[in-house]
């Protein structure tokens, strides 16, 4: 590789802003995994969450063009992600006493964001490698491969400087999850299988996305308002 050459480092420098641009989503399901861990696990949710992560997205990144091409795959993706967003939102029904317990909730905020992480590498990792491919046969890979291990540290930094925020602002776990939800609606509407289908309904396209956001919101709040509900009628029971 020629270090010297013009048109390899054009092509990092706009995987490095591809990569600025799409690592806020997965820094907020990464925040919002980790919330509930404790302080001392926090740290090792995001790093364990990121790095398999990025090892998927790599590995996406070589089956790229077949991956797109599987009919109601991303369909599926949109609706397992649509879930998770709800299930973020959500507050934890109890909190994890001792090591096992701990180490059971850290394992499965890492769960939770290789599986979030997965649904939505799909876009991010089609505007890498176009980056990279601009750049010819010879450095494409090497670039795909750079290009993926940069957005760990972003992903990292970001995702911590999200968990501070909503610490000290709850109320936007609620965003967080509606983006979520926005984007599961987004994922959705644009599988192979169901793209074609709505070639005469181009409002879908906009429409599916907010429809995503606001039914993500609703229905943690009927959870959540159903949850206390018989919260209630428990104490009462015992009183």
């Amino acid at each position: 590789m020629n270090l010297g050459d013009h048109v390899f480092w054009i092509a990092l420098g706009q995987i490095i802003w591809i990569n600025i641009l799409l690592s806020g989503d997965n820094a907020v399901v990464i925040a919002l995994a980790c919330r509930s861990l404790p302080p001392n696990q926090r740290r090792w949710g995001i790093i364990l969450g990121t790095v398999p992560a990025v090892v998927l997205r790599i590995i996406f990144a070589i089956f790229i063009a077949s991956l797109l091409n599987v009919p109601y795959l991303k369909f599926i993706g949109g609706l397992l992600l649509f879930w998770i967003a709800v299930k973020m939102i959500l507050p934890e029904e109890s909190e994890h006493h001792g090591d096992a317990g701990s180490t059971a909730g850290l394992w499965a905020a890492v769960r939770t964001i290789v599986i979030a992480d997965a649904v939505m590498s799909l876009d991010n990792v089609i505007a890498i490698a176009a980056a990279a491919q601009g750049a010819g046969e010879e450095h494409s890979f090497t670039l795909l491969v750079v290009g993926l291990a940069i957005s760990m540290p972003l992903v990292i930094f970001g995702s911590a400087l999200i968990l501070q925020i909503l610490n000290r602002l709850p109320i936007l776990i609620w965003a967080g999850g509606a983006l979520l939800g926005y984007i599961a609606g987004e994922v959705m509407v644009t599988d192979p299988g169901i793209a074609p289908l709505l070639h005469e309904a181009e409002w879908l396209h906009l429409g599916a996305p907010i429809a995503g956001a606001v039914l993500t919101v609703l229905i943690a709040l009927a959870i959540t308002r159903m949850k206390q509900r018989r919260h209630r009628e428990k104490l009462d029971l015992i009183s």
